[in-house]
């Protein structure tokens, strides 16, 4: 196939016939960050390179293997996002929305970019819905983000996930679990993958994050980072498990929970669904406290997740039901056929007051027969059609048919 008509490796074309579930989730996604009190931000699709190497994490995955980099015409790094939060808070500090009244609320839809291998529901380019809540330490905020991450999965028809949650400290009790995370692992260093080697004189904490056999057989027993929590982090966790049982929110503590960005402190969490016997994890964020000052700003405390758009319609489309989820398809309600000129123009003020109620319409633009027209309107799966002739217009009505059940109804102009 011409490279020109190829699009490149992990990336996809949603198409018409797929779209409609995409506007559906992104609606209510929208509409549920609002009625929390979060207000929409768009940010610039590429950053400069040091933006993601400050906040990401130098020794992470995504900074030293996935992300976009290239030199532009200045001589200047710059980078397609590989997630949303960094760009978020450069803007809110750019553009001093910090300074306004706390706690700010953002929302956001955006493409990012890695350069991973593609697999199911894992694209280069993917798309991510996501929130941020700055100005906020309590742990109340902790609870209000994640029940409305339940209410937006709920709204889409979503509910059979399992909400992970772990602590991972401040970067006081967080130093303590490295030092004795180095210990254990070193003690078993032959056993590692040779990722996980470099890994463990980097930065150890990825390593509970590898899904090597070989690596997650030792992290097992490693020891625990709830085990080294200092009071203050203990008391923020526990009080966040107080807010979930009170309003009857299904958790799982688990301690091997420590995302993949450097910026997390205290609370972090994943929202996991099983698909066709894998485990995806459709949502995850946490609290980051320090990164708004890492970034040069004011001590702001802050939380926020992300939801994969592709894994959500992956999950949709693997939901028994789809077909009575009653999911707007964007199909045409009224396909008018028209018979000659006279009819064309007389369908004009017909078209635009059905459109006007909120129908779908559309009607013959290549000037075709009959026949060509009720072609049309089968291949397109328009609900209704509606013939319009001299005949219909002298009588000032036209029979409206249902192109699933062939029932015909009177239509008066």
């Amino acid at each position: 196939m011409n490279l020109l008509f190829k699009r490149p490796r992990g990336t996809q074309d949603v198409l018409p016939k797929d779209s409609y579930k995409w506007q559906f989730i992104e609606k209510k996604l929208l509409e549920t960050a609002t009625k929390y009190g979060f207000k929409e931000i768009r940010v610039p699709t590429f950053e400069h390179s040091d933006l993601f190497c400050r906040s990401v994490g130098d020794t992470s995955d995504i900074v030293e293997k996935e992300m976009y980099v290239f030199e532009d015409k200045s001589s200047r790094l710059i980078t397609l996002r590989p997630e949303g939060t960094a760009g978020v808070v450069r803007a809110a500090l750019e553009n001093n929305l910090l300074s306004e009244a706390l706690p700010a609320k953002l929302s956001y839809i955006l493409s990012c970019f890695r350069y991973e291998k593609p697999e199911s529901g894992r694209l280069r380019e993917f798309h991510q819905f996501g929130v941020e809540l700055f100005g906020s330490s309590s742990p109340q905020a902790d609870y209000e983000v994640i029940e409305m991450a339940v209410e937006m999965l709920n709204n889409i028809y979503i509910n059979n996930f399992i909400l992970n949650i772990n602590s991972i400290g401040c970067s006081n009790c967080r130093e303590k679990y490295k030092q004795a995370l180095i210990n254990y692992m070193t003690l078993n260093k032959n056993s590692l993958c040779e990722l996980c080697k470099d890994r463990l004189e980097k930065n150890p904490l990825r390593i509970l994050d590898c899904k090597e056999k070989s690596c997650q057989y030792i992290v097992k027993d490693a020891p625990v980072i709830l085990d080294f929590l200092c009071q203050d982090c203990k008391d923020h966790f526990e009080n966040l498990k107080q807010y979930l049982d009170k309003s009857r929110i299904n958790y799982i503590v688990n301690p091997k929970i420590v995302r993949g960005l450097d910026y997390y402190t205290k609370t972090v969490f994943e929202f996991v669904i099983n698909i066709n016997g894998s485990d995806l994890t459709v949502c995850g964020g946490g609290r980051y406290d320090n990164l708004v000052s890492d970034l040069g700003g004011p001590s702001t405390p802050a939380f926020g997740f992300g939801m994969g758009l592709e894994r959500l319609i992956l999950i949709l489309d693997n939901l028994d039901n789809l077909d009575n989820l009653k999911l707007k398809d964007n199909k045409c309600d009224i396909y008018i056929i028209t018979l000659d000129e006279k009819s064309r123009i007389f369908a004009i003020d017909i078209s635009k007051k059905l459109r006007s109620q909120g129908y779908i319409v559309e009607t013959d633009l290549l000037g075709r027969s009959l026949k060509a027209q009720m072609k049309y309107a089968n291949k397109i799966s328009a609900k209704n059609t509606l013939v319009i002739g001299e005949n219909e217009i002298l009588a000032g009505k036209a029979s409206l048919k249902n192109m699933e059940t062939s029932e015909v109804t009177e239509f008066i102009f």
